[in-house]
């Protein structure tokens, strides 16, 4: 990459990644873009903003989606049925007293279960309210040592919270240490762009369309466990920054003569729900949703597009290519 964007002078965007194996690959990234850069390149590493894994829950990949007797409830009950019979103790001894059934080479993920189940130590709560950054006192094992009780069974009852709509949090990336200090030094890199979130892939797995709005309510105002960012940085590493990496000279910021796209955002009161699963894919597939309430207004080519989170039905954007 460092190669090509010193042959061609064209912008190159990759994705940037802590990972447990080398934590600090990342910083010896930065120092390739920092040389690239510095001789004239364009490299703009794309930064997750928050950590990066997969949600565990009833409506999604979970331990016990092999058991026999999950198996025979989810083919015969509806998702809201399901939830209540999971709910039921006998229920619930009955599974975790079961083997996994044999996994379908066919279906993906089939057997993944056995997978999280190895993964219990390094699983989060997120609490009542969705939080990305989880302290070592809501890892699923340590919650459960300190209730005396069995981790697995325990995993069982964290499901059911919510009425069964509870999701836990199991980070693969930029969670090395159980902080996030690691996507602050990358965000605050002169040559990041705030990207990655999940564009369409692994939709019962991940929910992270919602992260312009972790940048801005966790960033730049809810963090206490380490350094946030500034209301103008969160902005901008997420407007004018992205602007101009992808070649639209014509937006990103207020000026006069720029695109009117604008979000009119009450910032006390921007907020992120829990992920929730909906069956609305063109064949009935699942995917999780994240709502966000806070916003005022969202403009777009001048027109109010959306008006207090709600569509108003107007379309005035079209397609733009930057050459």
């Amino acid at each position: 990459m460092a190669s090509l964007a010193e042959r061609t002078g064209l912008p190159v965007s990759f994705a940037m990644l802590q990972n447990e194996l080398n934590a600090d690959s990342w910083r010896e990234a930065l120092q390739v873009v920092d040389r690239v850069n510095g001789q004239g390149g364009r490299m703009h590493p794309q930064i997750a903003a928050r950590p990066f894994g997969m949600m565990i829950g009833w409506d999604g990949y979970h331990f016990f989606q092999k058991r026999p007797t999950f198996i025979a409830l989810a083919e015969k009950l509806s998702s809201e049925d399901l939830r209540r019979e999971l709910a039921k103790p006998e229920v619930k001894a009955l599974i975790l007293s079961e083997e996994d059934s044999a996994p379908d080479a066919s279906k993906q993920f089939d057997s993944i279960g056995t997978f999280l189940l190895s993964m219990l130590d390094k699983m989060y709560s997120m609490g009542d309210t969705p939080d990305y950054e989880p302290g070592p006192q809501q890892l699923v094992a340590n919650m459960a040592q300190a209730a005396g009780v069995d981790v697995v069974s325990f995993a069982y009852d964290l499901l059911n919270k919510d009425g069964g709509r509870s999701f836990l949090m199991l980070p693969f990336f930029n969670y090395v240490g159980g902080t996030q200090d690691a996507i602050y030094e990358m965000l605050k890199h002169p040559a990041t762009i705030s990207g990655l979130s999940d564009g369409g892939a692994h939709v019962r797995m991940i929910c992270d369309a919602s992260i312009p709005t972790y940048v801005l309510s966790h960033w730049a105002r809810d963090r206490h466990r380490g350094p946030k960012l500034t209301i103008e940085e969160a902005v901008k590493v997420q407007t004018l920054d992205t602007a101009k990496v992808m070649g639209f000279d014509d937006r990103g910021q207020l000026t006069v003569g720029k695109k009117a796209d604008i979000n009119i955002i009450d910032m006390e009161h921007l907020a992120l729900g829990f992920p929730h699963a909906e069956d609305d894919l063109p064949a009935g597939g699942r995917r999780l949703l994240q709502t966000a309430t806070g916003y005022v207004a969202t403009i777009v080519n001048g027109v109010v597009t959306r008006r207090h989170g709600v569509d108003t039905g107007a379309r005035p954007g079209r397609l733009v290519r930057s050459r």
